[in-house]
């Protein structure tokens, strides 16, 4: 009996490592053959463009995506009240919100390729029964979660971490419900992601997304490697990973030893 319950547990594990994430799964995105400016939210106002020489502490240079002649934009006051966000360097994809008063004006500067890439922050686990202090620290693990803003406007949650089959239930720690991305936009120079559940059709091994959402964050920081989002008063800073492998190493590398011992037992 305890044979088969590792050839159980080991065929679980090398199933799992074949299998591709469920939002993986689900990669036929709509965006397939369009452009850019063709995926834009509707109703929104922001103007896109690539950052031309001349671009400062004062003026933003705008090379609209239409063809038309670059376009300067005043953006004093904008930087007096922190909403340029980015390094705005040339030639790099930017959206702006112009003044309505004023067209010479922007009220705000985001430089998207800079917000491309991926973006995580630390999760911590809760207690859902008591253990002794040294299985607290087995199970006790931070996780990353996160995603990867990419071209086309889409998206892909980040920081998934298999279950361990048969193991899992054992586990006295439960940690948050990853969400999965699968768009971004930008509207009216505020940040939208779009995520929802994934869930089996009937009478098929097709996943299907249900439950679609979006969420309209603020950016209220952008430079570097440091991202803040917030929304509805919260706020959450994200960091960038520039390498998909190493988020959740050590929480994969404990699951696995922790299968391994189970294994030999």
């Amino acid at each position: 009996m305890k044979k088969s319950i590792v050839i159980l547990l080991f065929c679980g594990l090398v199933f799992a490592c074949g299998q591709k994430s469920q939002e993986e799964k689900m990669a036929s995105p709509s965006s397939e053959g369009k452009t850019s400016e063709e995926l834009l939210l509707e109703g929104d106002s922001t103007i896109y463009g690539l950052a031309c020489e001349g671009s400062g502490d004062s003026v933003v240079v705008l090379l609209p995506t239409d063809g038309r002649d670059p376009v300067s934009y005043n953006v004093i006051e904008a930087h007096r009240r922190q909403k340029v966000h980015g390094s705005l360097s040339v030639g790099d994809w930017i959206g702006l919100v112009r003044n309505a008063e004023d067209s010479t004006v922007a009220d705000l500067v985001v430089d998207l390729d800079e917000l491309k890439g991926t973006w995580c922050y630390v999760v911590m686990p809760r207690l859902v029964r008591e253990v002794p202090d040294s299985v607290k620290q087995e199970y006790f693990i931070p996780r990353e979660y996160g995603f990867s803003l990419k071209r086309q406007w889409t998206a892909q949650s980040v920081g998934y971490v298999r279950p361990e089959s048969a193991l899992e239930s054992k586990s006295p720690v439960e940690y948050p419900q990853l969400r999965f991305f699968t768009e971004w936009h930008i509207l009216n120079g505020k940040l939208v992601m779009t995520s929802g559940d994934f869930r089996r059709k009937a009478d098929s091994d097709e996943m299907e997304m249900v439950s679609t959402r979006n969420d309209t964050c603020d950016i209220l920081y952008l430079r570097g490697d440091s991202l803040v989002l917030g929304s509805e008063g919260a706020t959450r800073s994200y960091y960038r990973h520039t390498n998909k492998d190493d988020i959740n190493k050590i929480a994969r590398q404990k699951a696995e030893e922790r299968l391994r011992r189970a294994m030999k037992n």
